[in-house]
């Protein structure tokens, strides 16, 4: 069961999508006082993590995807993989007829995203919903973004 968050929570994690938002200090994120107990549960539900900086936060990408659109289509892939440019030829048409918007991590920036997807590439979330791996069904694709709300 996926923990739900508050308006604070929201905030916080939102906070991360300012332009050069990488890690914020938690007077960067609002009244220290208020939102470290926030940052902490954030921390523990792995979505945002602790770095060197004392009192300093990064978002996590599981952090990123608490805030995606029900129709925010994530793709995880690796430059050179001939699996990830078929799934993302086959995704692509299909976006802009449901409104939906694509981001595409590559998972080798990343070392927990590789520890977690290296052998699976490409990996299809829908929001925060995993829908698919490896090659991709566009008609069950369709029926996927269609139904998401």
């Amino acid at each position: 069961m996926v923990p739900v968050m508050n308006a604070l929570e929201r905030k916080i994690l939102a906070a991360f999508d300012a332009p050069g938002a990488r890690a914020r200090s938690l007077a960067d994120l609002g009244d220290p006082a208020i939102v470290k107990a926030a940052a902490a549960q954030l921390a523990e539900r792995g979505w945002l993590r602790a770095t060197d900086a004392p009192d300093t936060y990064a978002r996590t990408e599981d952090g990123r995807l608490q805030l995606a659109a029900p129709r925010d289509v994530t793709i995880y892939s690796r430059p050179g993989c001939q699996l990830c440019e078929e799934a993302k030829a086959q995704i692509v048409p299909q976006l802009k007829e449901f409104g939906a918007t694509l981001t595409e991590i590559n998972i080798d920036e990343d070392p927990g995203l590789r520890a977690r997807y290296d052998y699976d590439v490409p990996v299809i979330f829908l929001g925060a919903r995993k829908v698919g791996k490896y090659r991709v069904d566009p008609a069950q694709f369709r029926r996927q973004l269609r139904d998401a709300v």
